[in-house]
């Protein structure tokens, strides 16, 4: 038995983090027993756990998925956590020593914001040379900066994440962070500190209107560093009016435009003093964001030399990041790269990134240098180079790919290549959208938190990686955002700027995602720190709905619907047919019902009850608006169907229908989908739990447009903005609004860990302290094995389909948890499971294995030589029928005149069709 991943706030060993609502988890693993009996909490100042400042003792109710650690805590003081743990089959484990360390918080801060004397538009950078006596023990760096800052002593970067201090609304809330400097001041001496600063989100050119200053317009910075000696001695240096100021040999720097490097600068440095800043501290918040860090790197595949004659490094992935190398080359010259997704015509394109530059400039002073970007980043496959054409120096240019160190707890796999390089896709899309904020996409003029995206994401993203900490973030930014907006989610976190637009499935990110955490780590805390948040956004749709009549329909202003949907009335709009009020009022539904949950898991009663009355009544409003009597759902589109059928609108008695009809409505469109952001979400998980898993796979596994496949046939190594970006003869099909790197669509893989794997959480033991594993498997696709290291421990589901139709089956269950296992065509009531590993063959009944009939759709005897041979037999001619009816049975049209067959000919032909394997 051992006590693992033991983490306060779900962090590991934080380091002057956020730490509110302070809680501490943890897993056991190897256990013999099957859940925990006892466990004890002991928290110290002291590395030995000596003179403990909190000792829960034994207790049976430490629930492991979090426990809350009433303590007072003190400033910049590390803290020392150790668990012990008692199972049920009396063993016994003690943790490793685990450490969380706190910031400055209530303390007041002893330096000065300072700023430049330079002008608005030079970036700066500010130094101060000061002396340390005797080796250094421990030095902590406290620091922020108003745009994006990094500091260096002694010529050597501090830590090694990028665009401190993050993208949040600056208006409300400024992170800053908390840096371990003790390596770098383990000699005594001279040293120099040095701060870099950068427009970045501050007061760069960015957001929906791509205006400079969202925030301010001049840069500022923060920094107090505390050196400790070995007798305890503490110095303190502080930014102060004795601080210097000259130009940053970093000349330009924008996000979207990318930047200008000319070494020369810092090698004639002018130096004046910093001026002081009237700032104030009372918006200064220890950082509650993953920091942004290097992660994989690539050499490139292939040096092009285009058809118009550019030198262009392809590195084989798309991704956020930039292009890093060295070099030594005259004074004066340049080295220009431009970033860009796709070729055309063999040629560098760039025309889809619209008014974003996306390059980068380095300026020779004649010496060797290792050359990257400091405050911007790029969405990128190819990179164009001008300056350098040796292709020996050009081979050891490198791509890394930039994003937030958020930790990968999942993987899915199946026996199918081109699906799994689908999941490959999406966790790219996610990778390359998780800088900081969960942007739509890495490359344009945009990289935004554009709610929508965000939220039919987040449950692949949990099942992926552990997000709680940067969804966290983000949703603090959205609650401040809605306290400028009497309780309405603008379309982007941060807004910068953009406060006056709210609509429906986006500002419903604002329960959505706060409910996914909970169901996926089982921490009632978020729901705690989101609820104002979260009854904000209700209550404002609430206030549109009286201003209107009070009909419990939200059928009022702009709403971006079922974006991208394929069937619009004209066919060429943007926004899919499915009506707006019908979207909107059913997002009401699920935004009122998921808040009165949240209300009676916080124990507010009134609220529970106010809104769970809220939730019925929109409900009842929408069935009397769209249903008719007999269960026929007004709003005839994929989408309608799948919303209907997801957020459980339609009464019980139609929903056999209402799947029938969303089934129908597939087959006259050749099972292809036409739904946007709002259905895609959903449809696949809606066939499989509704009766039509064939068509779930189905759509899963066409390969023509539009179809998740036609990307992968195309080369896509992310999910691309739509369905179409790129056409069947590699041309992209619009500039104005198509990235290649946009994650949406990828949330077709939580489908897979739900209903291919069979994984799913509950509400009444979220966490997965309880599961449901209900694999529903496909002859299409032979096996498929997933791992999920959840909050409880690592689950882990491999299934196989045999030659002979026999089905194997693998479970693992982590200690604490219990799963209802649902086999897959076995005959059998579920059962339940608690830790341990089980194993399962049988023969399904009926078969997974392919069979044929008359109840067959025609395109899948059509695509069998033995099948077209019996139909021949009986005297059908396959090229008889039409294509339109590819989708139909023998059944269905048995009276055609291409067909004309008897019912008891229909029987031996069924027979025959059966013996086909």
């Amino acid at each position: 038995m051992k006590i693992a991943q033991v983490k306060i706030n779900h962090y590991e060993n934080p380091l002057g983090c956020d730490l509110e609502n302070l809680r501490v988890s943890y897993k056991i693993c190897d256990a013999l027993g099957k859940k925990q009996k006892q466990a004890r909490i002991l928290v110290s100042i002291n590395p030995d756990m000596s003179d403990s400042v909190y000792d829960s003792g034994a207790r049976e109710d430490i629930d492991n998925l979090g426990f809350l650690l009433p303590i007072d805590l003190m400033p910049r003081t590390r803290y020392h956590v150790q668990v012990e743990s008692w199972s049920d089959a009396n063993e016994y484990a003690k943790s490793e020593i685990f450490w969380f360390e706190t910031a400055k918080l209530n303390e007041v801060w002893a330096a000065k914001w300072i700023g430049s004397p330079l002008g608005k538009n030079t970036p700066p950078v500010f130094a101060k040379e000061f002396e340390t006596f005797g080796e250094c023990q421990k030095a902590r760096i406290y620091s922020t900066g108003l745009g994006m800052y990094e500091i260096y002593i002694d010529g050597q970067k501090v830590g090694d994440e990028y665009f401190a201090p993050g993208c949040t609304n600056y208006e409300d809330r400024i992170q800053y962070q908390t840096y371990d400097a003790t390596l770098y001041l383990k000699n005594s001496g001279t040293h120099k500190i040095e701060a870099y600063l950068a427009d970045g989100w501050y007061k760069g050119r960015f957001g929906l209107r791509r205006r400079e200053n969202n925030y301010g317009d001049d840069y500022a910075f923060l920094a107090e560093i505390h050196i400790f000696d070995k007798s305890g001695n503490e110095t303190v240096i502080g930014t102060d009016e004795t601080w210097l100021a000259r130009k940053s040999e970093i000349t330009f720097s924008s996000i979207y435009d990318g930047e200008i490097y000319e070494p020369e600068i810092k090698n004639s440095p002018k130096f004046e003093n910093a001026v002081l800043k009237n700032i104030g501290f009372e918006l200064l918040t220890p950082r509650n964001c993953e920091p942004v860090y290097i992660h994989e790197k690539f050499s490139p595949v292939q040096i092009i030399k285009t058809p118009a004659g550019e030198t262009v490094l392809d590195f084989g992935q798309n991704m956020s990041g930039f292009v890093r190398f060295a070099c030594k080359i005259p004074k004066g010259e340049k080295v220009t790269l431009q970033y860009g997704e796709i070729l055309q015509n063999g040629n560098f394109y760039r025309d889809n990134l619209r008014s974003a530059k996306a390059e980068y400039t380095y300026i020779s002073d004649g010496n060797e240098h290792e050359i990257s970007p400091h405050f911007t980043y790029y969405g990128f496959r190819y990179a164009k180079i001008t300056g350098i054409s040796n292709e020996e120096i050009l081979k050891k240019f490198e791509a890394v790919a930039l994003y937030s160190d958020i930790k990968r707890v999942g993987s899915i796999k199946t026996s199918n290549e081109k699906v799994n390089r689908l999941i490959q896709n999406s966790e790219w899309g996610q990778r390359s959208n998780f800088v900081d904020v969960p942007t739509d996409c890495p490359q344009r003029d945009e990289r935004m938190g554009w709610t929508a995206d965000t939220q039919v994401y987040c449950k692949t993203a949990l099942f992926q990686t552990d997000a709680y900490n940067f969804y966290r973030k983000y949703l603090k930014d959205m609650a401040s955002e809605q306290k400028h907006t009497g309780g309405a989610v603008p379309h982007v976190i941060p807004a910068f700027g953009m406060r006056d637009d709210s609509c429906s499935v986006w500002g419903d990110a604002a329960t959505i995602i706060p409910w996914s955490l909970y169901l996926f780590y089982g921490d009632i805390q978020i729901l705690s720190e989101q609820y104002e948040s979260m009854k904000a956004w209700v209550d404002y749709i609430y206030s549109l709905d009286e201003q209107t009549g009070g009909k419990r329909l939200w059928s009022t202003g702009f709403h971006f619907g079922d974006w991208l949907g394929l069937d619009s009335e004209t066919g060429t709009d943007v926004k899919g047919g499915t009506d707006d009020t019908y979207i909107a009022s059913a997002y009401y539904f699920n935004s009122a019902q998921i808040l009165a949950k949240s209300a009676v898991l916080l124990g507010k009663s009134g609220d529970a009850q106010k809104y769970g009355k809220l939730s019925n009544e929109i409900l009842a409003a929408i069935r009397k608006e769209y249903f008719t009597s007999t269960g026929r759902l007004a709003v005839n589109t994929q989408t309608g169907y799948v919303i209907a059928l997801a957020f459980g609108l339609c009464p019980d008695f139609a929903k056999e229908r209402i799947a029938a009809d969303l089934a129908q409505k597939l087959k006259l469109n050749k099972v292809y989908l036409k739904t946007g952001f709002v259905g895609t979400a959903y449809i696949c998980k809606v066939l499989s739990d509704n009766g039509y898993n064939d068509l779930a796979y189905r759509l899963l596994l066409n390969e023509d447009c539009p179809s998740w496949l036609y990307a992968v046939n195309m080369g896509a190594t992310t999910i691309w903005e739509r369905w179409n970006s790129v056409l069947p003869d590699g041309k992209i099909s619009d500039t104005g609004m198509n990235s290649l790197n946009h994650y949406a669509y990828g949330s077709v893989v939580e489908w897979m860990y739900c209903s291919i794997a069979g994984l799913n959480p509950t509400e009444k033991s979220p966490g997965f302290k309880e599961a449901i594993i209900a694999p529903k498997p496909d002859c299409r696709i032979k096996e498929a094995e997933m791992s999920y290291d959840s909050p409880m421990g690592t689950y882990k589901i491999c299934w196989k389909i045999e030659d002979d139709g026999l089905f194997k089956l693998k479970v693992e269950i982590p200690f604490g948890a219990r799963a209802e296992l649902v086999l897959p065509n076995a005959q059998k009531e579920p059962e339940i499971l608690t830790s341990g590993v089980y194993e399962y063959s049988y023969l399904p009944s009926p078969p997974l294995i392919k069979t044929y009939g008359i109840s067959s759709p025609i395109s899948e005897l059509l695509q069998k030589k033995e099948c077209i041979d019996v139909l021949s037999s009986f005297g059908i001619d396959a090229n008889a029928i039409p294509a339109a009816l590819a989708d139909s049975t023998i059944v269905e049209i048995k009276h055609m005149p291409f067909i004309s067959i008897t019912d008891e000919k229909l029987k031996e032909l069924d027979f025959e069709l059966n013996r086909i394997k």
